[in-house]
């Protein structure tokens, strides 16, 4: 993980020194599994626990000469516990600890994923809600289209937030798994009453089917789903670089008193939180092609998968972690400039009204080709010579709409009559 974009929490749940925990915890409770059973005495079971916990340093010190960072494991576990460390691993293979544990790590991290999901949800259906009735212009292909409420734009923001709350949700539980199964998942050395023990200890599931692993679809849909996310957030942020454009001006970071948007250019005010995160997600898309390409492996097992994910499984859970944070801040501080909004959509000069007048035209018995074409070849004209398309409609004889009527539809009251729906929708919807 790298630690610009490390935040403790997450990097605590990736630490040598919480995997270590978790993988003597494992060793002490299959042990307890066993001594249930009557195969292992208790004190063997006792004695694990209450040894020291291992030493990331003599770990490692361990593994120079192993070759195999479990097998150092329980040789350093094994030697600081005096009587009974013979019995430690006892019916295990590596994976039954590194996967049992890799399903707590990821439980634990996306926990944390969820929580701070669930916080940028309330933020933006905050933002949401009080900008519900402020007017900007609606863009599609990057041109004007029509009015629309900032609150609304906000709004799909915040239900898209929503899905993947529950993707994550499902996800969540799709890699929070165990198991306890031995070389080839044939329970040979091992009763499924002692995986059982442990992973209900642990707060897991169960792999029903094992191979040496648990299976890595299971990691691929999580890295998957992390990258869904990921592209929600650059979709918000893309946004917001657009508005925070000089010729556009709408919304805009927060930029604090002794902030430098350049080092050379002191009017510079620049989207930087908001092109961090496209970038981030351009790596999560990354780390979710590797989960795919870990999930073919050779027969019951191969380590193909192991560097890959030492990495993939780290980072992309603490850069969208990273990210959610920092997301949460930017839009809770975003400068909205109402003003610049109804500047901007003044200068449209009604063009953004031409589908209203095109419908009006429709109810006064007009074809629709004949009121496109009435609306059309004024629009043109307003972009061409400058003026007014209310204007242009007013004095063209064949456009037979009252003043009254053409002044209806060029209003935002008559654009946003419906919008109440949506806002009551997102009122009602909670994480």
């Amino acid at each position: 993980m790298i630690e610009r974009y490390s935040l403790p929490e997450m990097a605590l749940i990736w630490s040598e020194e919480n995997k270590l925990a978790l993988w003597k915890e494992i060793e002490a409770l299959a042990l307890e599994a066993w001594a249930d059973l009557g195969v292992v005495p208790a004190h063997a079971a006792a004695a694990v626990r209450a040894a020291p916990d291992v030493d990331p340093d003599a770990w490692k010190e361990r593994e120079a000469v192993t070759s195999h960072d479990l097998a150092a494991f329980v040789d350093v576990l094994a030697d600081g516990v005096a009587i009974g460390g013979e019995w430690i691993h006892y019916g295990l293979t590596s994976s039954d600890v590194l996967d049992t544990a890799g399903g707590v790590m990821l439980r634990d991290a996306a926990d944390l994923l969820l929580t701070r999901l669930a916080d940028l949800f309330a933020v933006v259906k905050r933002r949401a809600l009080e900008n519900r009735d402020v007017p900007m212009i609606g863009r599609t292909h990057g041109m004007w289209a029509e009015p629309m409420p900032f609150g609304l734009k906000l709004a799909t923001w915040a239900f898209e937030i929503g899905r993947d709350y529950d993707r994550m949700r499902h996800a969540r539980d799709t890699v929070a798994v165990g198991k306890i199964s031995g070389a080839v998942g044939t329970y040979a050395h091992t009763p499924p009453e002692v995986e059982a023990y442990v992973c209900g200890s642990l707060g897991l599931g169960t792999e029903p089917a094992s191979s040496q692993i648990t299976h890595r679809d299971r990691h691929a849909e999580f890295l998957s789903t992390i990258a869904i996310v990921g592209a929600s957030l650059e979709r918000f942020v893309t946004e917001i670089r657009n508005l925070q454009r000089s010729e556009l001006g709408e919304a805009s970071e927060a930029f604090g008193d002794r902030q430098k948007g350049s080092s050379s250019m002191p009017h510079k005010r620049n989207p930087i939180a908001s092109e961090n995160i496209t970038g981030i997600a351009r790596l999560l898309r990354g780390y979710a092609l590797v989960g795919m390409e870990n999930v073919a492996l050779w027969h019951e097992r191969d380590i193909s998968h192991s560097s890959a994910e030492r990495i993939a499984l780290p980072d992309a859970t603490g850069l969208l972690y990273f990210a959610l944070v920092r997301v949460s801040n930017l839009i809770d501080g975003l400068d909205v400039d109402t003003a610049r909004m109804a500047e901007n959509l003044e200068a449209t000069r009604g063009l953004v009204y031409s589908q209203a007048v095109l419908l009006a035209l429709a109810e006064k018995g007009h074809s629709r080709d004949e009121a496109y074409r009435i609306v059309q070849r004024n629009a043109m004209a307003t972009w061409d010579e400058g003026g007014s398309l209310q204007a242009r409609l007013a004095a063209d004889p064949e456009c037979d709409l009252t003043n009254e009527e053409l002044a209806a539809s060029f209003s935002t009251e008559r654009a946003f009559a419906n919008t109440g729906v949506v806002f009551e929708r997102l009122e009602e919807l909670e994480l």
